[in-house]
C-alpha cells in the first residue's frame, strides 16, 4: 500500500477516528496537576505522615495525595488490588484521627458517555469502512464508491489510436453498410429528402476472428460523433438491477450528445433468450435484457443513437432483440473468400519487410477457411521465424512454417519416434494422400509430413484450389475415403491397426451422421431431419438436443451410419491394393525427406490407378421416378437456348422417360 493511498478514501477517516479516540484518552488522564510518583514512594509518605490529605479514585485505582510543606506538593500513584486499597484506607483513618492528616476522601469519577459510546461503535464502524474501500476496489477505485449503477462504457476520444476503413479488409458487404451509417450521421439530409429513416441498431454475427470488433473500431474511426464502447459482460453484477441502470445511464449520456453511436461486444452475455436456464424470469441478466429492450425501442424513444453489437451466438439471442425496429439490419461476418484473404493479408503486410518473391496471393489459396484473426497470425509468426532466424526479409518458407504452426501448432523437434514408427506413420499419412489423389472429387494435396506437429505424428494437407460454400454427396463419400484412408493403409501393410487414426474415425463418423441425419443423403430414410435444438442455451449440447424419432428409426440411423464408414473404409482398403507401389514409393521419399510439397506429391502420382466419377444418386428408395424434362435456367445474355454452354441444369432427370444425358468422362468435372 502506498502512502498516498493511506491518505485517500476510508483509510483517512480511520486515521482520524482513532486520533481522536487516543486524544481523549490523553485528555481524560492528564491536565490534572499531579505529578506520577511509585507506589511504594507513596507508602512511604503514609508512613511518614507527610500527607495532608488524599483523595482515593475507585474508578482508576488511583491515590491522589498533598504533601506537606511549604510548596504542598501534588502526587499520585496507582494502587493494585483491593486489600492494599483497603489498607491505605483504614491507615488514612487512623492518620486522621491522629490529627496527622487533615481528610481524606473516596472518589468514584463519572462516566465518559461520549468516549464509552465512540469505543462501543468504534469496530462497527471501522468493519464499515473496510467494506466500504473493498466495495471500491472492486468497482475499480477512483471515488467509486456505490456507484454501481453507473456505466463503464469508454468514450473514444481523438487522442485514441483510430482505425479506419482502410484498415479493414475482406468483408466489403459489411464495409458499405456500416459506411452508409457514417455518411447518414454526416449527412442526414440527403436520406431524409426521400423519407428514409436511420437504422436503430446493426448486429454483427459470424465466427470469431472475423473482424467484428474491427469494424466496429473503424466505425468509430471514420464517424466523427462520440463513440462509446462496453462489453456486454460489464452490465452484469452480483446485485439484481444494476446492469439495468447501467443501461438507463449509458443510454442517457448517449442521447444527450447524440448523434451517438454505442457499441456492445459479445451482446450475448446479456441478450439470451429469457425464461432459460434455472434463474427464472427475474434474474440480473434478464432484468438487463428488458432495460435494453426498452431503451432500444420503448415507449419513450428519442432518436439520435445507434446501437451496433457483435456476437458469436446469434442462434441464441432473444427474438424481441432481433426484430426490425431494434436490430434493422443484421450483417454476417463470414470468414473472407481467396480475394478477401489476399487483401487481409496485403492489410497486415504492412510495415513488415516482405521477400521480393513472395506472391500474398498464393499465400492466400493455401489457406482457405482462415479468418482474419488467423491470416494476422500467419504474418505474425512469420515475422518472428525471420526475426530468429536473423533474418531480414519475411521469405516464402517462413511464411510456409507459419501456415503449419497456426494449422497444427508448433513442430515438436523433441519428440522421438523409432523406425517403426516412423514407418508406421508414413504409411498411415501416405494412405491419406493417394486415396485423396485417386478419387476424382477429392481436393488435391498440398504437403505430407511425418514430423510430429502439436498432437499429431504427422498430418496430410489436403486443400481446395478454390473456395466451396456447399458439397455434393459424392465430394463427401470421396471425403470419407479419404479419411479413413490412413487407418486402410496400417491394416494393409501391417494387419494391425493403431490408435493413430483416432481422430480420423471421429470426424468420418460425424461427417456420416450429419449426412444422414442433417443433409438426408441416406437411401433408406430420405430427406428428414432428426434431432433439433430445444432452444435451451443453458443446457448441455447433448441435453440442449432432443430426440425427435423412433427406436426404430435409431436403429435405421446407426445401420446408415455404419453402412456409409464400411463402404469408404473398403474404397480406400480397394485404391491402396490397386496402388500398393505407389503407397511404398511415396512412404520410401517420404522415410528419407520427412516432408513433400504439392509438385514431389504430384510426380509421385504420376502413376495413380484413379478412380471414376460415382454415378449419379437416384435418391431414397422411396422416391418416385418422374417422367418431366429438367429444368433449364436461360443464360444471362437471355438467348434462352436449351443447351448446356448458356444454361443450368436445375434438376435431371433419372426416370425411365428422361432425356439422355451426357455422362461425364473419367477425369473429366460433371457438367452443371
Amino acid at each position: 500500500m502506498s502512502i498516498k493511498s493511506v491518505f485517500k478514501g476510508p483509510w483517512l477517516w480511520i486515521i482520524l477516528i482513532a486520533g481522536v479516540v487516543i486524544g481523549v484518552l490523553s485528555f481524560s488522564g492528564s491536565a490534572d496537576g499531579y505529578r506520577e510518583v511509585k507506589t511504594a514512594t507513596m507508602v512511604g509518605y503514609f508512613n511518614d505522615a507527610k500527607i495532608k490529605d488524599v483523595t482515593f479514585v475507585d474508578g482508576d485505582q488511583e491515590v491522589r495525595a498533598t504533601l506537606k510543606g511549604d510548596d504542598e506538593k501534588k502526587v499520585k500513584a496507582t494502587w493494585l488490588g483491593q486489600d492494599q486499597g483497603s489498607q491505605l484506607v483504614t491507615q488514612a483513618q487512623k492518620m486522621v484521627d491522629d490529627d496527622q492528616m487533615n481528610a481524606y476522601n473516596v472518589k468514584i469519577p463519572p462516566k465518559n458517555t461520549f468516549l464509552s459510546v465512540l469505543l462501543s461503535f468504534l469496530p462497527f464502524v471501522i468493519f464499515i469502512l473496510i467494506f466500504l474501500w473493498l466495495m471500491n476496489s472492486m468497482q475499480g477505485g477512483g471515488g467509486r464508491v456505490m456507484q454501481f449503477a453507473k456505466s463503464k462504457a469508454k468514450l473514444m476520444t481523438k487522442d485514441t489510436p483510430q482505425t479506419t476503413f482502410a484498415d479493414v479488409a475482406g468483408c466489403d458487404e459489411a464495409i458499405e453498410e456500416l459506411g452508409e451509417i457514417k455518411e447518414f450521421l454526416q449527412e442526414p439530409a440527403k436520406f431524409q429528402a426521400v423519407g428514409a429513416k436511420i437504422p436503430k441498431g446493426v448486429l454483427l454475427y459470424g465466427p470469431p476472428g472475423t473482424g467484428k470488433t474491427l469494424l466496429a473500431r473503424a466505425v468509430a474511426g471514420e464517424a466523427g460523433v462520440p463513440f462509446y464502447s462496453i462489453s456486454g459482460s460489464d452490465f452484469v453484477e452480483m446485485f439484481v438491477g444494476v446492469g439495468a441502470s447501467r443501461v438507463r445511464d449509458l443510454f442517457e449520456q448517449a442521447k444527450d450528445n447524440a448523434p451517438a453511436i454505442v457499441f456492445i461486444d459479445e451482446i450475448d452475455a446479456v441478450g439470451r433468450h429469457r425464461g432459460t436456464g434455472m434463474g427464472g424470469g427475474h434474474d440480473e441478466r434478464e432484468q438487463t435484457l428488458n432495460q435494453l429492450l426498452v431503451e432500444m425501442d420503448g415507449f419513450d424513444v428519442r432518436g439520435g443513437v445507434i446501437l451496433i453489437a457483435a456476437t458469436n451466438r446469434p442462434d441464441v439471442l432473444d427474438p424481441a432483440l432481433l426484430r426490425p425496429g431494434r436490430f434493422d439490419r443484421q450483417i454476417a461476418v463470414e470468414a473472407p473468400d481467396l480475394a478477401g484473404r489476399t487483401q487481409i493479408l496485403k492489410v497486415h503486410a504492412r510495415g513488415k519487410p516482405i521477400a521480393p518473391g513472395v506472391d500474398l496471393e498464393a499465400v492466400a489459396r493455401r489457406t482457405p477457411g482462415f479468418s482474419g484473426a488467423d491470416l494476422a497470425n500467419v504474418l505474425n509468426e512469420a515475422a518472428l521465424l525471420t526475426a530468429r532466424g536473423a533474418a531480414t526479409t519475411i521469405d516464402n518458407e517462413a511464411l510456409d512454417e507459419a501456415i503449419d504452426r497456426v494449422i497444427s501448432g508448433p513442430q515438436k523437434r523433441s519428440r522421438l519416434m523409432n523406425e517403426h514408427e516412423r514407418l508406421v506413420t508414413a504409411y498411415h499419412e501416405g494412405g491419406h494422400a493417394l486415396v485423396a489423389a485417386a478419387l476424382p472429387q477429392s481436393d488435391p494435396v498440398h504437403k505430407i509430413t511425418i514430423l510430429p506437429r502439436g498432437r499429431a505424428l504427422g498430418y496430410t494437407m489436403v486443400l481446395p484450389d478454390e473456395d466451396k460454400y456447399s458439397q455434393t454427396r459424392a465430394e463427401l463419400l470421396d471425403k470419407l475415403a479419404y479419411m479413413l484412408g490412413g487407418r486402410a493403409a496400417e491394416e494393409l501393410v501391417f494387419h494391425d491397426p493403431t490408435t493413430g487414426a483416432g481422430n480420423d474415425i471421429e470426424k468420418a463418423t460425424s461427417l456420416a451422421r450429419a449426412m444422414v441425419t442433417q443433409y438426408g443423403m441416406s437411401e433408406r430414410i430420405g430427406a428428414v431431419r432428426f434431432g433439433e435444438d430445444n432452444g435451451q442455451p443453458f443446457l448441455g449440447r447433448d441435453i440442449g438436443h432432443s430426440r425427435n424419432y423412433s427406436e426404430d428409426i435409431a436403429a435405421t440411423i446407426d445401420d446408415e451410419i455404419s453402412s456409409l464408414i464400411a463402404q469408404a473404409h473398403q474404397e480406400a482398403f480397394d485404391i491402396l491394393v490397386d496402388n500398393r507401389e505407389v503407397l511404398d514409393s511415396l512412404v520410401r521419399e517420404l522415410m528419407e525427406k520427412e516432408t513433400l510439397d504439392k509438385a514431389e506429391v504430384a510426380r509421385i502420382f504420376e502413376a495413380l490407378n484413379r478412380r471414376e466419377i460415382r454415378p449419379a444418386w437416384t435418391g431414397s428408395e422411396t422416391r418416385l421416378p418422374s417422367s418431366q424434362p429438367p429444368i433449364v435456367v436461360p443464360h444471362r445474355n437471355g438467348s434462352g437456348r436449351d443447351d448446356r454452354e448458356d444454361g443450368i441444369v436445375i434438376g435431371p432427370d433419372t426416370g425411365p422417360d428422361a432425356p439422355p444425358v451426357d455422362e461425364p468422362q473419367p477425369g473429366e468435372s460433371p457438367t452443371i
